[in-house]
């Protein structure tokens, strides 16, 4: 008890096709899809564009004020 069976599942999922229809759910499905798609192709290109930069200090030095000698 408390977990669903598959049995259960495909009930909630008829029900929400005859609550959304089948051309809204197919259209929240490609927009996700393209999404998706979009996020992995935008990774890509910040991996490659990381191979470009020739030199990338390790550590920056930076000089820290002091203030709690006011």
């Amino acid at each position: 008890m408390g977990s669903l069976s598959i049995g259960h599942w495909l009930i909630v999922l008829a029900i929400i096709a005859l609550i959304f229809g089948t051309k809204k759910l197919r259209s929240v499905g490609s927009d996700l899809g393209g999404a998706v798609k979009g996020f992995k192709e935008g990774m890509g290109d910040i991996s490659t564009s990381d191979s470009k930069v020739t030199s990338v200090p390790d550590t920056i030095d930076v000089r820290a004020k002091d203030v709690t000698a006011r």
